[in-house]
């Protein structure tokens, strides 16, 4: 009796790591295939989608804690869940970068009149206000506390303009844009209140 009892302990045991062996595979496969899907969409998830790729990496964890404490069923069970959220994660992050895209694209666009316009138009300004300090005669409904806040406005403006170029230039398309709109508006009350527009 008790050598019956030894066998079937011994092929309940021998089921039980056949069963752990038969999961092996198929859990090692799927962490596998997880983290390669991850790896692809890595770059543009950290910039797109932070927060969701934080939570992914976390099941991605808990699957490779569950193989390294030999759970494979649990691995196997749990995987396919993290895989629907790598998908989800992919969709997400291509429709973000997308719309960043057409935004940048927008900016650039707006960027490039407006580049073509400001210059010229403080340049014009600052041309005006030259001739005005030079020859002592301002514009009616300008006295000279009005002019040297104008020409204060001036510096403002080409400081402003400058910022708006440098942010540009360093890639934040929209942040300059929304700054030159500003500057065009200021340059365009100044150029108003020098009687420019007649």
């Amino acid at each position: 009796m008790r050598i019956a009892k030894f066998f079937v302990a011994l092929t309940a045991a021998a089921l039980t790591l056949a069963a752990c062996a038969n999961q092996k595979e198929p859990a090692e496969k799927a962490v596998a295939q997880i983290e390669s899907a991850l790896t692809e969409i890595r770059a543009d998830a950290e910039k797109y989608a932070a927060d969701d790729l934080k939570s992914l990496d976390d099941s991605v964890a808990k699957l490779k804690a569950g193989l390294a404490h030999q759970e494979y069923s649990s691995v196997v069970t749990g995987a396919p869940s993290v895989a629907s959220a790598v998908t989800a994660l992919k969709e997400t992050t291509a429709k973000a970068k997308a719309d960043s895209e057409a935004i940048m694209a927008a900016a650039q666009a707006e960027w490039t009149e407006l580049s073509a316009n400001v210059p010229p138009l403080v340049d014009a300004i600052q041309t005006r206000v030259d001739t005005l300090a030079k020859s002592h005669k301002l514009p009616k409904d300008v006295d000279k506390a009005a002019f040297e806040t104008i020409k204060t406005d001036l510096e403002t403006v080409k400081t402003e303009w400058t910022d708006a170029t440098r942010e540009f230039t360093a890639g934040a398309a929209a942040d300059a844009v929304r700054k030159a709109r500003s500057v065009r508006a200021k340059a365009e009350e100044i150029h108003a209140k020098l009687g420019m527009n007649s």
